[in-house]
């Protein structure tokens, strides 16, 4: 992956640009079709994902949760609390994905204190709409 990509994400965009070269050697990136289940509620939660084009919507149980887009990421619940995902998460368009590992997220997370402060106000954010379900 080219680390200019890295760069446009709001979750990586503070990091110096050496750490998005490293952080580019550890990222997949997959293309995922309209309706496809991306997160499965109950799965083991192995990755985060960040999305870089396209949309997906947030869904527990058969309640709609959210929309989420470019920029956004989703399944960073599983992984930093070592938990099954809470939720489905289910492609609305064409979406393009970038895939970081929970090994990777939690070196990056070692690395960047501030990244790992984001992704856990993003936890606390979403944890208030996944309440009533929990």
């Amino acid at each position: 992956m080219d680390e200019a990509k890295l760069r446009d994400i709001p979750l990586f965009a503070k990091l110096s640009r050496k750490q998005r070269k490293m952080l580019a050697l550890r990222v997949d990136e997959v293309e995922v079709s309209p309706g496809r289940l991306v997160c499965r509620k109950g799965d083991s939660a192995n990755e985060l994902y960040v999305i870089e084009q396209g949309t997906a919507k947030v869904v527990r149980d058969d309640q709609y949760l959210d929309e989420l887009g470019p920029g956004d990421f989703f399944g960073e619940m599983g992984v930093v609390e070592d938990a099954p995902r809470n939720a489905n998460v289910i492609a609305t368009t064409p979406m393009t994905l970038m895939i970081l590992s929970a090994p990777a997220l939690r070196q990056l997370e070692r690395e960047q204190p501030q990244l790992a402060a984001r992704i856990n106000r993003t936890i606390e954010q979403r944890r208030h709409w996944l309440e009533p379900a929990l």
